[in-house]
């Protein structure tokens, strides 16, 4: 060959080319920033967010359950796992409540608001009827069905206020009454008060709260003016201010705040102070799953109310903020959810949920935390109860519904073609022309259905 005398072709050597320069760090951390916002801002994330945080705290809460309900089930004589299972048979009812819950129109949401109040007021009222309620630590508030299983109503007061304030509210923005403070009073006003005093005639003040801070949501969202606020907040604090004072068991409750030392075994601050101790033996990774020390008879309630407290001693500092930011997503998804939307009982009613969880959440934790009273609330999703665990899947169920009414939502799922089975009818549409005749498709759907 040419240029070559021993007739080989000549060898190629690599070019090495220069090494193309490093982004800066700052352009790095805002190409992860951009990536992060646009993931953030996508029509499904409140979608995903609620489905999947929902299901990851309630997994967790099962975990937990089950570790921190062995001792006391051995303790009554019962087989270890005998709370867990009850909870899991709760949970795999209100995943069926929740899964329905999601399939439901919003229109057969605000037909269930009458009948669910209705219901819910029945068996509040049912409860003081003597041979049917029963007392469970001092509160009057629960109903057997029978053999160990119990019902409290009370839990169910929840998800009647909010949908039936929901539907109330939305009629009168319809009819442009919300204006108007008397309206935006009445009947709301009277019928949560009505909730509020057959709670109180069970002695239940933690449930109580929970039903105030969703009133206190549903009336911010409807709008209503500073003074409106503080006149109902006053009367309901005057109201609570009047239960904690006549009432020795309130009045040391909210003595043990901040709480460091035990009188005895037994006393008011017990449970308080080693819920702290829980808290601050977990360290940062906790002592591994089992191996928690205060649930074996030193920390009362270990399954129920003060469930994070084991979580913290089992799971660590890593644990509980995995479950605080759990909780936190959910919140934020539900808040994006009525934030998003045009239809105001969407709003009112999501808004509702979301008050009602992250109240509820803060309530228990910061009793844990000692920065609040015990209130005797459950943490949601996550501690043993089937009487909080139903009602509450339901609700993240109509989250889930509301988060897929969402007309960029739609269109995202209507989008997505299925991974496994047959292809939907004419094929898949590629390129620009797939996305333009899905777009019109769900632009068609959504105006008739309208």
């Amino acid at each position: 060959m040419p240029g070559s005398r021993t007739g080989r072709p000549p060898v190629r050597r690599a070019v090495r080319r220069p090494a193309a320069p490093r982004a800066p760090r700052e352009n790095l951390l805002l190409g992860l920033y951009l990536r992060a916002r646009r993931a953030w801002d996508r029509p499904l994330t409140a979608y995903y967010l609620i489905l999947g945080g929902s299901l990851l705290i309630t997994v967790l809460g099962l975990v937990m359950v089950y570790s921190a309900s062995q001792i006391t089930a051995l303790q009554m004589s019962l087989p270890g796992s005998y709370f867990f299972r009850k909870q899991l048979l709760a949970a795999v009812i209100g995943g069926v409540l929740l899964l329905i819950a999601s399939r439901m129109p919003v229109k057969l949401h605000r037909a269930l608001a009458y009948p669910i109040l209705a219901g819910a007021v029945f068996l509040m009222a049912l409860v003081q009827v003597p041979g049917i309620g029963m007392s469970i630590k001092g509160n009057q508030n629960w109903i057997s069905l029978g053999g160990s299983f119990q019902i409290q109503p009370s839990e169910f007061g929840k998800l009647a206020l909010v949908l039936w304030g929901a539907d109330l509210l939305a009629r009168k923005q319809d009819k442009k009454l919300l204006t108007q403070w008397k309206h935006m009073l009445v009947p709301l006003v009277p019928v949560a008060f009505m909730l509020l005093g057959l709670i109180m005639l069970g002695g239940d003040m933690g449930t109580a709260i929970i039903l105030t801070a969703i009133l206190f949501g549903l009336l911010w969202l409807a709008g209503a003016p500073t003074r409106l606020f503080v006149g109902v907040l006053s009367i309901a604090a005057t109201l609570g201010v009047i239960l904690i004072k006549t009432s020795p068991n309130r009045m040391a409750r909210l003595q043990c705040i901040g709480a460091t030392e035990p009188r005895s075994a037994g006393a008011d601050c017990w449970q308080a102070v080693h819920g702290i101790y829980a808290l601050a033996s977990g360290g940062l990774f906790g002592s591994g799953l089992g191996a928690s020390v205060e649930k074996w008879g030193q920390l009362p309630e270990a399954h129920t109310d003060f469930i994070f407290a084991v979580t913290g001693e089992e799971l660590g500092l890593a644990g509980t903020l995995s479950v605080l930011a759990l909780f936190a997503a959910l919140g934020y998804a539900g808040i994006r959810v009525a934030g998003r939307t045009e239809d105001p009982f969407v709003r009112y009613a999501a808004g509702g949920v979301t008050t009602w969880i992250t109240a509820q959440t803060v309530i228990n934790i910061g009793a844990v935390l000692g920065l609040l009273p015990i209130a005797g609330v459950p943490l949601p999703l996550f501690s043993y109860g089937g009487s909080a665990l139903l009602p509450t899947m339901f609700a993240i169920g109509l989250l889930i519904a509301f988060a897929r009414e969402d007309p960029a939502a739609r269109m995202a799922l209507s989008m997505r073609q299925p991974r496994f089975g047959r292809k939907r009818a004419g094929g898949p549409v590629r390129g620009p022309r797939r996305w333009n005749t899905m777009r019109r498709r769900a632009s068609a759907r959504t105006s008739g259905e309208r």
